[in-house]
């Protein structure tokens, strides 16, 4: 019995070698992202609720953007992983001119939106409920924050095009490395912008926007910098600007295939931003404390989320490379390894989230509360990870309607009417409404394993040349 279950769900050696070369610079490369954002949110932190709180409105904004920017560039990249699978380096080169055009498209949708709404989203998540921080301060800060922060939207975007593109290679170090030279740009310039070195003034909420605006820069020269001159490993990058051409074949299969990704990652997305919304209705203190969780929680997520950006990559390599049985196998065995990963992880995250709240300068029921959510986001971590690995098995094969229902259609038919029901219409404490929220995830885990296991997934959608 042992045996077979070896067979199906632990791979050899060399499968784990492989996994983790590819996973780890990933994992530590949105690892540092994740840093850039947690040292920000520690150093505002220690200025303020005030300060702290719009910093984080502004932040789980910016999350939507980035997602949205993640959908974007992923439905041309289900194409790119296979092409590159196929050795069809043209195909590929197609793929990454379609994700520069629609990461500028987001951003200047982004930009338009931040500048004529930014306000009335930010009021979104003030509420005068509670005992704790003064909402129109908040508003103040955020609205310095967000202005800066708008000037580092397109780097970033047109970063995560090329980023996408290399990891479709396999090449995962590079970014890596730029995301380390982004992390110690913003940690220096949060040191002397946000509390003043010698003869620069403190700068507070804007200083923090300016290290991150900056560090987004930094990374965005690294990256193409890299791509541009090893042309010989990114080889869809020659001639990729001689010409804005995307095959009529290739764009219309990208656009079917890839606007129910796009579409699911920007309603996904929304969807937790509105989640985040209906808990903010019970005052600063909750919003405080749940930007201190969010800030910890997100960068030990890193581990599941890059791991099923693998499940994508390998899978999708196998698929495209006609590989069926192959891709089938990975995938079950990648998905297992993620959970048992995600478990020790959780372990750590529970340790550590005894502790973290205590570097805030800010209320002790604020601290106690954060821990609480820190706790519920560890024990829910492996479900998490189960569903993501679900959602990228099931997208590395085209399907993307599938992932559509599964993603998004679910968030928003069932967990946010469940979630504003219980924070808006109930009594319950803000703790156990968190905690019923998050077991939503059960209910999606369940339903993901009968998607992957019926292997409707199971296509070569760049098997014809186009």
């Amino acid at each position: 019995m042992f045996k077979e279950f070896k067979r199906k769900f632990i791979g050899d050696k060399d499968f784990y070698k492989y996994i983790l070369l590819l996973a780890l610079p990933m994992i530590a490369q949105n690892a540092i992202t994740s840093f850039v954002s947690f040292l920000d949110n520690i150093m505002v932190g220690k200025i303020g609720t005030e300060q702290m709180s719009g910093v984080a409105i502004v932040n789980q904004l910016m999350f939507v953007f980035n997602i949205c920017i993640f959908g974007g560039v992923s439905g041309a990249g289900i194409f790119g992983t296979q092409f590159y699978g196929k050795g069809d380096h043209e195909g590929q080169k197609y793929t990454f001119r379609f994700k520069i055009y629609i990461s500028l498209i987001i951003s200047a949708i982004a930009m338009l939106l931040f500048h004529f709404a930014g306000t009335k989203l930010i009021n979104l998540y003030l509420s005068d409920s509670g005992d704790v921080g003064d909402i129109e301060l908040a508003l103040n800060f955020g609205e310095e924050y967000l202005a800066i922060m708008m000037i580092g939207l397109i780097p970033f975007a047109i970063t995560q095009a090329y980023i996408s593109s290399i990891r479709e290679t396999g090449h995962t170090l590079v970014p890596m490395l730029a995301g380390i030279a982004a992390m110690l740009t913003n940690l220096v310039l949060d040191i002397i912008l946000i509390f003043g070195v010698g003869e620069i003034p403190a700068l507070g909420v804007e200083g923090a926007a300016i290290a991150t605006v900056v560090a987004r820069f930094v990374e965005f020269g690294i990256v193409i910098i890299w791509t541009h001159t090893h042309s010989n490993k990114n080889k869809y990058i020659i001639g990729a600007y001689r010409s804005p051409e995307i095959p009529g074949g290739i764009l219309k299969d990208i656009l079917l295939t890839g606007t129910p990704l796009m579409v699911n990652e920007m309603l996904w997305a929304s969807g937790m931003a509105v989640i985040a919304q209906c808990y903010a209705v019970r005052g600063l203190e909750v919003v405080a404390a749940q930007n201190i969780s969010s800030t910890i929680t997100n960068l030990f997520n890193v581990v599941y989320i890059q791991l099923g950006s693998c499940i994508a990559i390998v899978v999708g390599q196998h698929l495209g490379a006609g590989r069926i049985q192959k891709a089938k196998d990975v995938a079950r065995k990648m998905i297992f390894f993620s959970v048992v990963c995600c478990m020790l992880v959780a372990a750590v995250m529970v340790f550590v989230g005894g502790f973290f709240p205590d570097i805030y300068e800010t209320e002790e029921s604020i601290k106690a509360l954060a821990r609480t959510f820190i706790t519920i986001s560890a024990f829910a971590m492996p479900v998490c990870a189960f569903c993501h690995c679900c959602y990228f098995t099931l997208r590395s094969g085209g399907k993307t309607i599938i992932t559509f229902l599964f993603d998004s259609v679910y968030t928003w038919a069932l967990v946010i009417p469940f979630a504003t029901f219980l924070a808006k219409y109930t009594g319950l404490g803000i703790a156990l409404v968190f905690l019923l929220v998050q077991c939503m995830e059960i209910i999606k885990a369940i339903i993901g394993f009968f998607m992957v296991r019926s292997g409707i997934w199971l296509q070569n959608i760049v098997e014809k040349e186009v």
